[in-house]
């Protein structure tokens, strides 16, 4: 029986995505919710990451640390001067994306590829900083 890995981190390139909410479609006499194009994008790429660090190690089966440092690129309207303070931590970003629904969606990719299930994360540590480079990391290790 393999055993359960104790740590995985991964990159996930690009502008972290916020989870979108629903949206709704009448189809005919119905109406159906799906799942915004952009956060089913952020997703799958997610999952491809997620995958490509398990190596086809077994799911974390208990329970779980998990820490996710979301990294933005400061607004090309700023000055030089500003754009340096944000990439020295001076300044923080407190726009869009919401953190809380960068982790849901994050979160919700993992599920049945890093861990059986969401609800396992039980310590969680986020941050979200100004970068030269959009991206997010994920690292999850098991408290158990």
């Amino acid at each position: 029986m393999e055993r359960e890995p104790t740590t995985v981190s991964f990159v996930i390139p690009g502008v972290p995505v916020g989870k979108g909410r629903p949206k709704f479609a009448r189809r005919g006499n119905f109406v159906t919710a799906y799942t915004p194009e952009k956060t089913a994008s952020y997703e799958n790429l997610v999952k491809v990451k997620a995958q490509e660090a398990m190596q086809g190690r077994p799911l974390f089966d208990g329970a779980v640390f998990v820490e996710i440092a979301l990294f933005v690129t400061p607004p090309d309207s700023w000055s030089e001067k500003k754009k340096r303070a944000a990439l020295e931590g001076d300044i923080f970003p407190t726009s869009k994306p919401d953190v809380d629904n960068v982790v849901k969606g994050i979160f919700d990719a993992c599920n049945e590829i890093v861990w059986k299930d969401d609800k396992q994360a039980c310590d969680v540590r986020v941050q979200k900083r100004y970068s030269h480079v959009a991206s997010a990391y994920v690292l999850v290790r098991a408290l158990q």
